[in-house]
Order: C-alpha cells, then sequence, then structure tokens
C-alpha cells in the first residue's frame, strides 16, 4: 500500500508542477486553448495519442472486447493505430492547421460556423458537443472505480474527487499547455507501463506459449459466437476471432471515430511547424500500436481469469468491467502501483482534453456569440475557467452513479459526436462543394439515430449504431450537397486560397526540378 500511495503522491505532484509552469504560457485565449499554435512535435503526438487512450480502453473495451473476441481483438488496436492515428494525421493533419488558422478558429463548433458561414452551425455544434463529451467523461471514471477497488481499500468517490480536483488545477491554471506537457509525460509512463503488465501476466499464465495453448481449448461460447462459426474451436485463439462481423463494427467506431471527436481533431490545431506534422505522425502511430495494441492483446487472456468470482453479477452475466480489474490482481504489488499510476495517466489525460474543450467551446461559440457578443479577452479566459470546474463538477456527479458499462457510455458518445461532425468537418477540408444543408443533415442523423436507437434499438449494439452513423454521415453529406444550393464561390475561394499559398522550404525537404 505504501508504494502505491506513494507512486500516485508523487505523480500527483508532478502534474500540479507543470501546471504552474504553464501558467506564464496561457495569458489570453489563444494561449490558453490552443498553446499559441507553438507545440512541437513529440508533444503534439503524445497529446493526441493520450488523448485517445483512456481507461475507457484499457479496462472497459479491453476487458470487454478481449473475452468476445479473444486474441482476435489485438485488430481493434491495430485499426486505432493505422486508421485512428496513422490516417487520422495525414488526411486530416496539416489541412486542419492551416484552414483554422485562416479561418482563426479555435473550436470545431467554430470551424463549422465559418467555413460555412452559418452562427447556427457554430452554436447547434457547441451543444451537441457539450452533451455528447459527458458521457464520455463519465465512462473514463468508471474505468478508475474498479481499478481502485482492486487495487485500494477506500472508496472509490475519493479517488474520483482527488483526480477531479487535480485535473481542474492544472487545466485552469495552465490550460492547453499544461495538458500537452502533462499528456508527454502521462504517454511515457503508458509506453512503460503496458509493456511491463503483459509480460508479468503472460509469465503468470506460464509464458506466451502456454497461454495461447490455454486459450485455444477454451469452448466457444454461443452468445458471443456467430452462428456460422458455432462448431468451430479455439476460436478465441484464431486470427479472426468468433464474430469478425462484430468485431470490424468495433475497429469502425474505435478508429474512424477519433476523426470526427473535437478533442482529438483540436491537436491539429495547435501544431507548431511541417516538421511535427511529420514528426507526430510517426510518434502518435506508434504510440497506439503499443499502447492500443497491448491493451487489446492483454485482454484477449480475459478468459483464462475466467474461474475468479470477481468476473461474474449475482445473475451469472459477465462484468466486462471487472475482467482487466482482476487479471491485474494477481500482480506484484510494485507492478500494481505502476498499472494504477497508468491508469491514472490515461483517465487523466483525456480528461483534461474533454473539459478543455467542453469550456472554450460552451464560452466560445455559444456564450460570447449568443449572449455577449463584445465579451472581452479576460473575460472569455476567466469564463472558460470557471466552466472548466463546472464541467468537472458535473462530470464527477454522473460518475457517483454511472448509468451503464463503460464500452456502451463510449458508443454512444463516440456515436453521436463522430457521427455529425466527422463527415462535414472532412469533406469541409477538401471540397469546395459541400453545403450548410449538408452539414444539417449530418447533425441530424449523427445525433437523432443516436438517441432513436437508445429508445427503439434498431442496431442493438451501440458501438455497431456508432460505427453506422459515421458510415452513414459520409455517405449522406455529398448526397445532400449535390441536391441543394452551393455555397458563394467567391467566400470558398478566398478560404481555400490558404493552401495555394508559396512558402520556401529547405532542399531537405523538397529538391527543386532542373
Amino acid at each position: 500500500m505504501a508504494i502505491k500511495i506513494i507512486m500516485l503522491v508523487l505523480f500527483f505532484a508532478i502534474m500540479l508542477g507543470v501546471g504552474i509552469y504553464s501558467r506564464s504560457k496561457a495569458k489570453n485565449v489563444n494561449d490558453y486553448v490552443l498553446g499559441g499554435r507553438t507545440v512541437g512535435p513529440w508533444i503534439s503526438a503524445f497529446a493526441f495519442g493520450t488523448s485517445y487512450f483512456s481507461s475507457v480502453v484499457f479496462i472497459g473495451y479491453a476487458g470487454q472486447f478481449g473475452w468476445k473476441y479473444g486474441l482476435s481483438s489485438t485488430w481493434i488496436g491495430i485499426g486505432n493505430a493505422l486508421i485512428g492515428s496513422l490516417l487520422a494525421w495525414l488526411i486530416l493533419g496539416r489541412r486542419t492547421r492551416v484552414m483554422t488558422q485562416k479561418l482563426d478558429a479555435k473550436t470545431m463548433p467554430e470551424y463549422f460556423g465559418k467555413r460555412f458561414d452559418s452562427q447556427s452551425l457554430r452554436v447547434v455544434g457547441s451543444i451537441i458537443a457539450f452533451i455528447f463529451l459527458v458521457p464520455y467523461t463519465a465512462g473514463v471514471y468508471n474505468g478508475l472505480s474498479r481499478l481502485f477497488g482492486m487495487a485500494f481499500n477506500i472508496d472509490y468517490r475519493i479517488c474520483v474527487i482527488v483526480m477531479a480536483l487535480l485535473t481542474g488545477a492544472y487545466v485552469v491554471i495552465g490550460g492547453y499547455m499544461a495538458t500537452a506537457l502533462n499528456d508527454f509525460i502521462q504517454g511515457i509512463i503508458m509506453l512503460i507501463g503496458i509493456c511491463a503488465v503483459i509480460g508479468s501476466v503472460l509469465s503468470g499464465q506460464g509464458g506466451f506459449l502456454k497461454a495461447i495453448q490455454s486459450l485455444s481449448v477454451i469452448p466457444t461460447d454461443p452468445s458471443v459466437t456467430t452462428p456460422a462459426l458455432a462448431d468451430s474451436q479455439g476460436l478465441f485463439a484464431s486470427f479472426f476471432g468468433p464474430d469478425p462481423l462484430n468485431l470490424l463494427g468495433v475497429v469502425i467506431l474505435t478508429s474512424l471515430g477519433t476523426w470526427g471527436l473535437p478533442q482529438m481533431v483540436h491537436k491539429f490545431y495547435a501544431i507548431k511547424d511541417e516538421k511535427a506534422v511529420k514528426t507526430g505522425t510517426v510518434v502518435s502511430t506508434f504510440f497506439a500500436f503499443i499502447i492500443a495494441g497491448g491493451c487489446y492483446f492483454l485482454g484477449g487472456f480475459g478468459r483464462l481469469f475466467g474461474g475468479f468470482s470477481e468476473i461474474y453479477k449475482p445473475d451469472g452475466s459477465v462484468a466486462y468491467d471487472s475482467i482487466v480489474p482482476t487479471m491485474l490482481s494477481t500482480l506484484p504489488d510494485l507492478l500494481i502501483g505502476i498499472v494504477v499510476v497508468l491508469v491514472f495517466s490515461a483517465s487523466m489525460s483525456t480528461l483534461s482534453s474533454l473539459v478543455l474543450t467542453s469550456s472554450s467551446t460552451l464560452t466560445l461559440d455559444l456564450i460570447k456569440p449568443v449572449l455577449k457578443k463584445d465579451m472581452k479577452e479576460k473575460t472569455q479566459l476567466r469564463l472558460m475557467q470557471v466552466l472548466v470546474m463546472c464541467f468537472i463538477v458535473l462530470s464527477v456527479v454522473i460518475a457517483f452513479n454511472p448509468p451503464t458499462f463503460i464500452a456502451q457510455l463510449m458508443g454512444i458518445s463516440w456515436g453521436a459526436l463522430a457521427g455529425a461532425f466527422l463527415a462535414p468537418f472532412m469533406y469541409g477540408l477538401y471540397s469546395r462543394n459541400i453545403t450548410k444543408a449538408a452539414v444539417w443533415a449530418s447533425y441530424i442523423v449523427g445525433v437523432g439515430f443516436t438517441i432513436l436507437n437508445l429508445f427503439i434499438p434498431m442496431i442493438k449494439s451501440p458501438i455497431n449504431a456508432g460505427a453506422a452513423t459515421m458510415i452513414a454521415g459520409l455517405i449522406i453529406v455529398p448526397i445532400v450537397s449535390l441536391i441543394t444550393p452551393k455555397p458563394d464561390k467567391e467566400k470558398i475561394d478566398e478560404i481555400f486560397k490558404c493552401y495555394d499559398e508559396t512558402v520556401v522550404v529547405h532542399k531537405t525537404q523538397s529538391l527543386e526540378e532542373d
């Protein structure tokens, strides 16, 4: 217990120290929200990766999908790295940085408002972002509750309050730069921690080969096996697992979803230069391979711990959120301490991004344009800091009584946000023909279908429902743009001039023609 407490106290001290150090770099709105658009390559990459992966992945997703799909759940981590990180940086990174600077947009709703010349899109986008970031935050807290129930014999509510106060302190004090620097530190902890945990868990099962052998003889579970594979054996140790189609839905939601999440895309706004784009692409992809791939790979061995009573509810069903904590409970105290700091790091990095995104979009996209257009910059800054604490208090209240298990919370949140924002944001960076009506259609489909599916389940799994809304948006936006009035050509041409500006580079970056 002493080891765990010492490690946590040291961790807390470092986080607060970074917040105090960053205070001088958050004196205006642009610095507070975007770090002055001067964030370097490694910090940008780690900020993206640590905001991507939280206790939702470590505790919720790794446990649930590792149990359902066995080792094939590793595909989710591979998809996160290739689609959620690599392609996101290649397709969105540079263009997002250039256009948002041209539009002077600090948030995703502000981008929609200025790119499509609509104050209504901006206001409604801010409301959608705020409402559906809340269940994601609740999922982060829910994951921590399982871990602390295993590692400490104290009320999980105390842990939630401590985490909330600490996160609120360094975000309020230092803004985006404090979160980015802490993300870098937390990312290093995550990389070291996941490697140590995987090695220890497999060692406890007799080594990698022995664990694979044990997993391959576990009987097929009809509740998680597609009918076409019902009579197969060894599916939990197989390449595609017992249910490849539903596995694909999870890959799409957790990978493509990052392209439309405000707190993720926000990282591209703050990029410093071309080097940051290139290095950030490589580093964030590597980070995702290790963290996401490692988490889901670890979760794939969850069924080897099926004899533990903690994994089952009183009615005999599986408590998915208890699987990974049960696996970790067999580790030595020092490693459990590392795991606690690991998950705390992942969760705090995500939480800080969520609260900063929510407070900034409420201030800049709802309160300022609707209630007080002439709000002074200092007032905006103070209001954002107050809203950071308000959002944290709201998320703590929900965390004390989370409505459902982690994966479902994240499915609802990501489905609505990415379903509404992904398609118009991405198409808006590339095409001059996307219309205001198409953005409204994406809002309606993403949010409308998510809410409707909660009350009238057309797609039983919120995970698959979320993936469906994203794909629907990618189809609907260009179709609606074809049949609705085109935007003003002169205004659009002026916006897209930002991509045609000439820049001078060194020969090490580009060879001139003979």
